[in-house]
């Protein structure tokens, strides 16, 4: 009997209770990425106060049971009663969904955030919320508990000072844990401090130390705005010019600013901002800025004496090494999808376009021997694109990239669902011989590699395509190789588990394996499909107990459980002294193994740790392990 549907089954959630109900609809997700959201929301009003001419130090702190604290020196939330609503305009921002300055235009001219529905939604997912503004030479303070107001607005006092304090704790009911990461907040705030030039804006870690001299802090102040990002990610590396080009046009209502540079490397590194969001995944301003690109540069090849053999150039030479940051600010941006990684506005192209056009034009009519640099990096990266085009057509007739041959080291699976599929790479035949007779091979497939793999932070596409191990990883994995070809839909496994010895070799080949993923397959990063296998570190007899340990903290607390100097500890050094089923039981199988998730929270970081790294410049590699050798543990000689 079907139950009756009528007037009373209709749910109206009113004020708040709708994010409580749904809170991934506004902040995307309640893991640690919807956590970490909560912070952007509030300082993201403050930097709309920076944007609007009234801000320029913004504080954030972490309390040691992870609250946060955001203090900054704009106008101040407005107090007085609301003409509408009859009660401070205070509690209408905090409680009210869609109430904010963000739709008067005279008050934002330009803002980020959600539209006015920033503060009211952190208020909501917080267990308890304090709010302090200085304006009008007084003291307002209110309280909230889970989006509701504890208190009516309290004036407690004079200031001669303004500004907002925000004050929350994220609700434990909704978010699967709460525990800030230093790391991740520092990378947008010090993205924001860059696309702000002038606004100070300090982090501040209260969580461990005792005392306040060591609490963990950074400070971000750049006064050259995205010229000094531009300068940033570059510290540690060859520049092909001097300086970075800059250009920053207001026309038609939008804000356009442009800061590049082209370095002696391989990779692309294109940043672009609308309002201070990273959209990560482009949008008009980012069309726009390409086609200006290809077709400036095209046309100073034309006018120059350069090699005839290539008569033009395509938008994947001219952006070869290129480290760029678009920043447009404009009144009404229009982003696809909840998470706001595209631009959508259709005018934007065109004005980005056009901007870029006449200004890097000009650049190059003003700078003939800096231009000539840049068309002969751009010529490099054309002939290494024509002669990889070789390495793969030659690479095909071998069937070793797109035919159906697979190579003959891969111990294959028998299932074909990609997204029930997982390869280990491992590295040696006797590490592949106990993964092989170890695994269950419904699901798991193997592929042994030998010995290292190049590093493809030296080499271009053309090289690497000539190394038998790389042509071999890219085979098994079926996605493809470089810019047009990769296609991730037609990846043969959704896990691709690197697993290799727990030693200086293994971590090595290790190090090498992710710098080609970063480098040309990021995508499976991205998608959530690389992992690193955690095999134990040591085998504890006591007695007849056997203990397989993962780590040296593990292995102290057992050894101090059991005192007893019948002990004989095995400390593996290579996956191949692990029998099969050992293997199995401690690595491979998915009910009881431990792995990690390779994933990249700061694209910028990450670029200059790879860079420093595995580059061909020696200083900044000596200078980190100077700067981080004593934060090493184990090391093994």
């Amino acid at each position: 009997m079907s139950k009756s549907y009528g007037a009373e089954n209709i749910q109206v959630l009113e004020g708040l209770e709708a994010v409580r109900k749904r809170p991934a609809m506004y902040i995307g997700s309640t893991d640690t990425n919807g956590l970490h959201h909560l912070v952007y929301e509030i300082v993201d009003n403050s930097i709309d106060e920076a944007l609007a001419g009234y801000c320029n130090n913004v504080k954030v702190i972490i309390n040691a049971d992870n609250s946060i604290e955001v203090t900054d020196n704009g106008r101040g939330i407005p107090c007085e009663p609301h003409p509408t609503h009859k009660i401070s305009t205070l509690e209408v921002v905090l409680t009210k969904l869609h109430a904010g300055g963000k739709f008067d235009n005279d008050s934002y001219k330009v803002s980020g955030g959600l539209h006015g529905v920033g503060v009211s939604v952190v208020n909501a997912l917080s267990k308890e919320m304090k709010v302090e503004v200085h304006r009008d030479g007084k003291i307002f303070v209110q309280e909230y508990k889970r989006g509701r107001p504890a208190s009516a607005v309290k004036n407690t006092g004079k200031s001669s000072k303004t500004g907002t304090i925000v004050k929350f704790l994220p609700d434990d009911e909704i978010f699967e844990e709460v525990e800030y990461n230093f790391d991740v907040l520092s990378k947008r705030l010090r993205e924001l401090a860059f696309l702000n030039a002038g606004v100070t804006i300090t982090l501040l870690d209260k969580r461990g130390a005792k005392k306040a001299d060591k609490y963990r802090e950074s400070t971000f102040h750049f006064k050259g705005g995205i010229v000094s990002f531009v300068e940033f990610i570059n510290e540690n590396k060859t520049t092909i010019t001097k300086k970075p080009i800059y250009f920053s046009i207001a026309k038609d209502n939008m804000e356009v600013e442009l800061a590049m540079q082209y370095i002696d490397s391989y990779a692309e590194n294109v940043f672009t901002y609308a309002n201070n969001i990273n959209t990560k995944e482009g949008g008009t301003h980012l069309i726009g800025f390409k086609s200006a690109l290809t077709r400036v540069i095209n046309d100073a090849l034309k006018k120059g004496k350069f090699d005839k053999n290539i008569q033009q150039l395509s938008g994947d030479d001219v952006r070869e090494g290129l480290v760029a940051i678009i920043s447009v600010k404009l009144t009404n941006p229009q982003f696809e999808g909840q998470t706001k990684m595209k631009l959508g506005n259709s005018e934007v192209k065109g004005i980005v376009e056009s901007v870029t056009n006449e200004n890097l034009g000009f650049y190059f009519e003003e700078n003939p021997q800096e231009a000539k640099k840049i068309i002969e990096k751009c010529l490099q990266s054309a002939r290494a694109r024509i002669a990889a085009k070789k390495a793969k057509d030659l690479t095909r007739r071998k069937n070793a990239l797109e035919n159906n041959a697979l190579p003959g080291k891969l111990a294959d699976c028998t299932e074909s669902d990609p997204s029930k599929c997982e390869l280990f790479i491992v590295e040696g035949d006797s590490a592949g011989g106990s993964a092989k007779q170890g695994r269950d091979r419904n699901f798991q497939a193997i592929l042994p590699l030998k010995g290292k793999i190049l590093n493809v932070e030296k080499a271009r596409l053309d090289k690497m395509l000539s190394n038998e191990e790389i042509k071999t990883m890219i085979t098994a994995f079926g996605a493809g190789i470089g810019l047009g070809e990769f296609d991730i839909g037609k990846a043969r496994y959704n896990k691709i588990i690197i697993m290799t010895d727990a030693d200086v070799d293994g971590s090595h080949i290790r190090t090498l394996l992710l710098t080609f993923f970063f480098r040309y397959m990021k995508e499976f990063i991205d998608n959530g499909y690389l992992y690193i296998a955690q095999p134990p570190l040591y085998n504890i007899k006591i007695g007849k107990e056997s203990f397989y340990v993962y780590n040296d903290e593990e292995k102290d607390r057992l050894l101090k459980k059991n005192e007893d100097k019948n002990v004989v500890i095995q400390r593996y050094k290579g996956l191949g002294e692990m029998n099969p089923d050992q293997l199995w039981e401690t690595t491979m199988d998915p009910s009881k193994r431990t792995m990690l998730r390779v994933r990249v929270d700061d694209d910028v970081e990450a670029e200059n740790v790879f860079s420093v790294l595995m580059g061909d410049v020696v200083e900044p590699r000596r200078k980190f392990i100077e700067e981080n050798a004593h934060n090493v543990q184990n090391l093994d000689l």
